[in-house]
C-alpha cells in the first residue's frame, strides 16, 4: 500500500512537471515572432523610412534636441534598448529570487512588451520618435521577460530532462516564427491584392506580432508557478540596477568555474549573433542578392533551426551538452570558411550557407542555456540569468566591431566574414578547458550522468 501511494504521488509529480514544460514552451512560442518578423525583417526599414520622412534636409532628425543621422535612428533605439534592460534585468532578477513571485514579474514584461509592439500599427507618417520610445520598451521588456523565462528551467526539468527541455523550447520559438513570417511575408508581398499600402502591410506585420505575444503568453502564466526560494527566504536588500549588477558579479565571483563557462558563451554566442546580424548585408553587398533572396533565407534558417535544435538535444543525450557544444561550435567555423568560397550572384548557394547556419544555430543556443541552469547556485537562478541574458544580449558588440573594422582595413566582406572564425576557435578553447562537472558540483547542483 505503501509503495503503491509513493508510485501514485511521484506519478502525479511527472505529470504535474510535463503540463508545467509544456506551457514554458510556449512562451517561446509566444515571444519569438517579435525577434523574428519585428526586429530581423520589418521594424528596420520601416523605421528608418519613417525617420527619414522627419529628417530635414540634411537628412537629420532631432530627437529631444540632438541631431541623429535618419539612418543610424533605429541602431541607436536598438542599443539604448540593450542599456535599459542591463539597468533593469539585475534589478528584477534578484528580485524575483528574494520573493519567489517569478509569474507576476514574467506577466508584467511580457504584456509590456507585447502592447509596445502593437502598438507599432501607429507608426505612420514621420512619428519617427514614437517608433524610438517603442522599440526601446518593446525590446527591454523582452530581455527581461527572456531571463525570467530562463530562470524557470532548472526548476521544471531534472538534471538528465534539461537538455531535452531547453532544446524543445527553442524548436517551438523557431516554429512559430516561421509560422507567422510566412503569413507575413503573404500579406506583404501581396498588399496590393490585399486592398493595402506597403506602409500599413507593415504595420499590421508588427502589431500581429504583438497580438501573438499576448495572446499566447496565457498559457505559460497559467501552467508556471511560483516557488519560495529557501536559499533566498532572508529579506535581502535589492539595490538599484547598476549596484545590483556589481553584487550579482561579486558573488558570481564565488563561483569561478560559471564565470569561466560564462566567458567562454560570450565569446562563441557574440560570434554568432554577428553572423545572424551581419549575413544579410553580406548577402547583398558581397553577393549581389535581392531582398526577397535574402527574406526566404532567413525563413529558411527559422525552418531549419527547429530541426537543428531537436537533432542537436538528442545528440546530447549521448555525447552530452558540452561535447555537442563543442561541435556545434567546429561546424560554425566550418560554415564560415565556406561562406568565404561563395560565388556572387548564385542564391541556390547562399540557401546552402543559410541552411547550415540554421541547422546548427538553434541546438548550440539551447544547449548553451541548458548547460548554464546546471551552473546556478540553487535559489539565484534569476539573477544569475540576468548575468547570462546580458551576455546573449548586452555584450555583443566585439564581433560587429572586428566585422566593420575588418572590412574598413581590407574593403572586403569575405575578409570580414572569415574574421568571426576566430570567435569559435576561442569559445572552443574556452569552453573545452572549463570542467563542466566540478563547475556543477561546487554550483550546489547534483552532476547529471552525461554532461
Amino acid at each position: 500500500m505503501g509503495t503503491d501511494t509513493v508510485r501514485a504521488g511521484s506519478a502525479d509529480e511527472s505529470a504535474e512537471r510535463r503540463r508545467e514544460q509544456r506551457g514554458w514552451y510556449f512562451y517561446d512560442w509566444a515571444c519569438s515572432v517579435y525577434s523574428t518578423s519585428v526586429l530581423t525583417v520589418f521594424l528596420g526599414p520601416y523605421l528608418t523610412s519613417v525617420a527619414k520622412n522627419a529628417a530635414d534636409a540634411d537628412g537629420y532628425v532631432h530627437p529631444l534636441g540632438i541631431p541623429v543621422r535618419a539612418g543610424s535612428f533605429f541602431a541607436y533605439s536598438v542599443s539604448l534598448s540593450v542599456i535599459v534592460a542591463v539597468l533593469v534585468m539585475p534589478l528584477v532578477g534578484a528580485a524575483a529570487d528574494r520573493t519567489g513571485r517569478k509569474k507576476p514579474l514574467l506577466a508584467a514584461a511580457a504584456y509590456t512588451g507585447a502592447a509596445a509592439t502593437t502598438a507599432m500599427f501607429f507608426l505612420g507618417g514621420d512619428r519617427y520618435l514614437l517608433g524610438g520610445v517603442l522599440l526601446v520598451v518593446a525590446n527591454a521588456a523582452q530581455s527581461v521577460a527572456a531571463m525570467l523565462y530562463n530562470s524557470y528551467l532548472p526548476q521544471i526539468a531534472p538534471p538528465d530532462e534539461r537538455d531535452a527541455v531547453s532544446s524543445k523550447g527553442w524548436a517551438f520559438g523557431y516554429a512559430a516564427g516561421s509560422l507567422v513570417l510566412v503569413v507575413n511575408l503573404v500579406l506583404y508581398t501581396g498588399h496590393e491584392s490585399f486592398g493595402l499600402s506597403e506602409g500599413t502591410a507593415v504595420r499590421i506585420c508588427l502589431a500581429s506580432a504583438g497580438l501573438w505575444w499576448g495572446a499566447f503568453a496565457v498559457i505559460p502564466l497559467r501552467r508556471l508557478r511560483d516557488r519560495r526560494s529557501v536559499a533566498r527566504a532572508a529579506k535581502e536588500p535589492t539595490a538599484p540596477g547598476l549596484r545590483q549588477l556589481a553584487a550579482t558579479v561579486r558573488d558570481m565571483r564565488r563561483h569561478p568555474l560559471t564565470l569561466a563557462f560564462l566567458l567562454a558563451y560570450l565569446v562563441y554566442n557574440d560570434g554568432i549573433q554577428t553572423v545572424i546580424s551581419q549575413a544579410s548585408i553580406y548577402g547583398s553587398e558581397e553577393l549581389g542578392l535581392g531582398q526577397s533572396t535574402l527574406i526566404a533565407a532567413v525563413l529558411l534558417v527559422q525552418v531549419l533551426a527547429v530541426a537543428g535544435a531537436l537533432a542537436l538535444g538528442r545528440l546530447a543525450r549521448t555525447y552530452g551538452a558540452k561535447r555537442t557544444i563543442l561541435g556545434s561550435l567546429v561546424a560554425w567555423a566550418a560554415v564560415l570558411g565556406a561562406g568565404y568560397f561563395l560565388p556572387a550572384g548564385a542564391p541556390v548557394w547562399f540557401f546552402v550557407l543559410a541552411a547550415g547556419i540554421g541547422l546548427v544555430l538553434g541546438g548550440s543556443q539551447a544547449l548553451s542555456r541548458s548547460l548554464f541552469s546546471h551552473l546556478v547556485p540553487p535559489g539565484k537562478e534569476a539573477e544569475y540569468f540576468s548575468a547570462y541574458e546580458m551576455s546573449d544580449r548586452g555584450m555583443s558588440w566585439l564581433g560587429p566591431l572586428l566585422f566593420g573594422l575588418t572590412y574598413q582595413l581590407t574593403g572586403s566582406y569575405r575578409d570580414a566574414i572569415i574574421s568571426l572564425v576566430a570567435f569559435f576557435v576561442i569559445g572552443f578553447v574556452l569552453l573545452a578547458r572549463v570542467p563542466v562537472g566540478r563547475a556543477i558540483s561546487d554550483a550546489g547542483n547534483p552532476v547529471p550522468e552525461r554532461i
